[in-house]
């Protein structure tokens, strides 16, 4: 998760969506109900923070699984406005787009790393991710047709998308509407300050804290990110 500055907006009017594989959208008329019911730690978040805006982080990312794939590798470990620079210098790299698989694989693999100023891992995840598509291996065209746990193993056969990316990768690009990456600094850091807890909260911790806001996580974490003025990308 990387920081970066969100409005916060007490106006409770506009819908808050969260869209999961089934098509199905929770209004804030559903889903900030049921977590204001359900937590009072988490009403007082919401009440807080407000509801206004919540996707708007996710205006200007890329539209398609491969290109939002490509973009993770490339910024992970990266502040947000790092992250972009690095993607920029890749697409510049293919004229302003996204390369193809075959144009990633077919690329001087030390002339990329330097033009975009990648390192030698992320290299060699950006190759994995190529090779496994055009192997067929990862199916991108059908990965919302998947349950959460099948996206996230098919993601994680890929060198460099580990359990985390595979679930911002389900927030973020396939906005599922109840995930919760207990690994998440952020969520941890939020979770800690408002639940009143000496220490940043274990994974079976989390869960076990976020069990309440099923089916709902998703919404729950931005939330809780917002709290930190922070986005999940």
């Amino acid at each position: 998760m990387t920081a970066g500055k969100l409005a916060l907006d007490l106006d409770e009017s506009r819908d808050v969506t969260v869209s999961g594989k089934s098509g199905v959208v929770a209004s804030d008329g559903d889903a900030v109900a049921a977590l204001r019911a359900a937590d009072p730690v988490l009403r007082a978040v919401i009440d807080a923070v407000g509801t206004d805006g919540l996707d708007d982080f996710r205006t200007g990312l890329p539209s398609d699984s491969y290109a939002t794939l490509i973009r993770a590798i490339a910024g992970q470990q990266l502040s947000n406005r790092a992250a972009v620079a690095i993607y920029t210098k890749l697409l510049g790299r293919y004229g302003g787009r996204p390369p193809s698989p075959a144009e990633l694989l077919a690329d001087d693999p030390d002339e990329l790393r330097i033009a975009a100023g990648l390192s030698h891992a992320k290299v060699r995840y950006l190759r994995s991710l190529a090779e496994h598509v055009l192997d067929g291996s990862l199916d991108l065209d059908h990965l919302d047709d998947l349950p959460d746990e099948d996206v996230i193993a098919a993601l994680v056969a890929v060198k460099g998308i580990g359990l985390w990316s595979a679930q911002m990768f389900l927030i973020v690009h396939l906005h599922r509407p109840d995930v919760l990456p207990v690994g998440d600094l952020g969520i941890r850091k939020a979770v800690m300050n408002r639940y009143g807890l000496p220490a940043l909260p274990r994974p079976a911790q989390l869960a076990e804290i976020g069990e309440p806001w099923r089916p709902y996580r998703t919404l729950a974490c931005l939330f809780l990110w917002r709290s930190l003025h922070a986005i999940p990308i």
